[in-house]
């Protein structure tokens, strides 16, 4: 569905922050793109999503491609009608508004009210939490409801992939486990998403595929069982030494990602 081809972006003309970015989002999977901060995770969400140019930073090499088409070229809003939504690191909600105002925003670009309507009901199965808040404004909800929110938003244009931008980041142990259901709920209803974690052990739990980037590189890229396996990311990422100890030290050792998959 989703394809980066050798993706390079840079900021201020000058500063690069991915080079060289391949991966692959096939129809109905997850695939997880981990990485400490400064990575290049979220620039290369900006870069699908088309928001790059806001933050003063430029596609400079490669291709993005959608369903076969390229969408590189594209503004925000025809990226959205394509089929992708992006729920934005911080979630990035309205305070002032009720739940209902902040889902109908993120179904501002469709021209089909029933889709609308079904993309709401949807929503309100998802996170019976909302329902009963529907008229609360936004600022007053807790951080899980906000962050069920800022991804109900998302899925209110009905995309075929969905990006999600650190959803765990902030939230208590209990709550990172509801979004990670959700997760899996929102895959197996046919939506893709590319998840965007520093929690790799969620991350690589619901996902079936996943990418680690260093200084704007994929250095490795496997099957999400293999990376739960892997050593390097054990210890990097989950923490873990072969015996089960904590580590907070270690370093992903680079492999060549394989170029293609299949589920």
């Amino acid at each position: 569905m989703l394809v980066l081809q050798d993706i390079a972006v840079t900021y201020h003309n000058i500063v690069p922050a991915v080079q060289g970015v391949s991966l692959e989002v096939p129809d109905k999977t997850v695939v997880a793109l981990l990485g400490a901060n400064g990575a290049g995770k979220t620039t290369i969400m900006r870069a699908i999503s088309g928001l790059v140019d806001l933050h003063k930073a430029s596609i400079v090499r490669g291709t993005i491609l959608f369903d076969g088409e390229r969408i590189d070229h594209l503004n925000t809003t025809q990226i959205v009608q394509r089929g992708i939504s992006q729920v934005l690191e911080g979630r990035r909600l309205f305070a002032d508004l009720t739940v209902e105002e902040n889902l109908r925003t993120g179904a501002i670009s469709s021209r089909n009210p029933a889709g609308t309507q079904r993309a709401d009901d949807r929503v309100m199965d998802l996170f019976p939490a909302l329902r009963e808040r529907y008229k609360s404004h936004a600022g007053y909800l807790s951080g899980g409801e906000q962050q069920m929110l800022a991804i109900g938003r998302g899925l209110m244009s009905n995309p075929k992939l969905l990006l999600l931008d650190e959803p765990s980041l902030g939230l208590a142990p209990f709550m990172v486990q509801q979004i990670r259901s959700i997760i899996s709920e929102i895959n197996a209803g046919g939506t893709a998403v590319l998840l965007v974690e520093q929690n790799a052990q969620m991350a690589l739990s619901v996902a079936h595929y996943g990418y680690v980037l260093e200084t704007g590189k994929v250095v490795l890229a496997q099957p999400a069982a293999q990376l739960m396996q892997d050593e390097s990311v054990r210890k990097f990422y989950l923490g873990l030494h072969e015996g089960g100890e904590r580590s907070n030290m270690g370093t992903v050792r680079q492999r060549r990602p394989e170029r293609r998959w299949a589920i």
